[in-house]
């Protein structure tokens, strides 16, 4: 089966097409990416602005439109807090199923967590034991935190780097006094949630998805994403706290210029280093490593999962007496197929 997500995120509405099939590993084979922008188009009320919510119809309807030249057997489109959380959200969901035939699903962030952590956990495997998630988006920020299929925590916060380069960081670059209030807001948050997190024990592994980790993770020399996604990337806070006072210090023209940041996120990458960086102090978090999985192989994923579940339910022989045990295991009933 064919498979589509779209994830109309803050920046870009992304489309990535893979090949799916029961026990197979996601890997895209196609990828449109059409730019939304959003994060300079949130009006003072919170609303998106009309040439915003333009310009999501118009990448989502590329969007679409590839996905029918590829070929696409299922479609899953959906839209993260930059979209969600707009005081006009609705009104561009109802756009979108008139002008681009299409009903977004509006994912919560609690959704979101637990999406990402099935993708890490999966990538990752069983032999990597307790895991912690980070993913900061445009508007929000995922944390989950578990040893098993689903996470024994998954939590949501408003500390996107979208939303805090808005809230606090009008300037570019930057004042020293915005640079602090910032940091004094996401301290705060964090403290809401650090307490419970702690409480839950040390995670065996620390890792991060999301762009912005991953531009993070090249600024501090991680190999390029076009090396393909079995290139090991990893960040350690240090290299994080080194790179905040450069980033600050030039507008995000020049920051356009600096290995691994895009154009498109240079303005918001200076808070998503804040974030980062002070949800690993907060968390004794040395260093970790970036997934090249997140939430739309979480989704792919999910429904993988859902379908071998109703499809190919598992059938098993009834267990024989216990004395059976004691004969030669040639006479072991096997298993029967479906």
């Amino acid at each position: 089966m064919r498979i589509g997500v779209l994830d109309v995120g803050s920046n870009s509405a992304q489309l990535q097409v893979v090949e799916a099939s029961p026990g197979a590993p996601p890997l895209p084979t196609h990828a449109v990416k059409q730019a939304t922008l959003l994060g300079e188009a949130i009006e003072p009320d919170g609303s998106i602005s009309a040439e915003g919510a333009d310009r999501v119809i118009a990448a989502v309807r590329e969007a679409v439109a590839a996905a029918r030249t590829l070929q696409v057997d299922r479609l899953f489109a959906f839209a993260t807090s930059a979209v969600r959380d707009a005081a006009n959200g609705s009104e561009i969901a109802q756009r979108l199923r008139d002008e681009a035939g299409i009903q977004p699903r509006f994912l919560t962030g609690e959704d979101e967590a637990r999406l990402t952590y099935l993708a890490v956990r999966r990538w990752y495997g069983w032999s990597a034991g307790r895991l912690l998630v980070l993913d900061i988006g445009g508007g929000s920020m995922e944390i989950a935190l578990g040893r098993d299929a689903q996470p024994d925590l998954a939590v949501s916060l408003p500390l996107g780097a979208g939303r805090l380069t808005r809230a606090f960081l009008p300037d570019d670059p930057p004042s020293k006094r915005q640079l602090r209030e910032l940091r004094h807001h996401t301290r705060s948050t964090l403290r809401e949630v650090s307490d419970r997190l702690r409480w839950e024990g040390d995670p065996k592994r620390v890792i991060a998805s999301s762009k912005t980790f991953k531009q993070l993770a090249r600024l501090a020399g991680a190999p390029p994403q076009r090396t393909g996604p079995f290139e090991r990337r990893h960040l350690r806070r240090s290299d994080v706290a080194s790179w905040i006072p450069r980033l600050a210090a030039v507008p995000s023209a020049e920051r356009a210029r600096f290995r691994g940041i895009s154009e498109a996120r240079a303005r918001q990458i200076l808070a998503g280093a804040i974030v980062a960086h002070a949800v690993m102090t907060t968390l004794d978090i040395r260093s970790l490593d970036v997934s090249p999985w997140a939430l739309r192989e979480g989704i792919i994923l999910h429904h993988l999962e859902t379908v071998m579940h109703q499809e190919q339910p598992l059938s098993l022989d009834s267990l024989q007496p216990v004395e059976v045990l004691e004969t030669p295991m040639t006479n072991v009933t096997p298993i029967k197929s479906p």
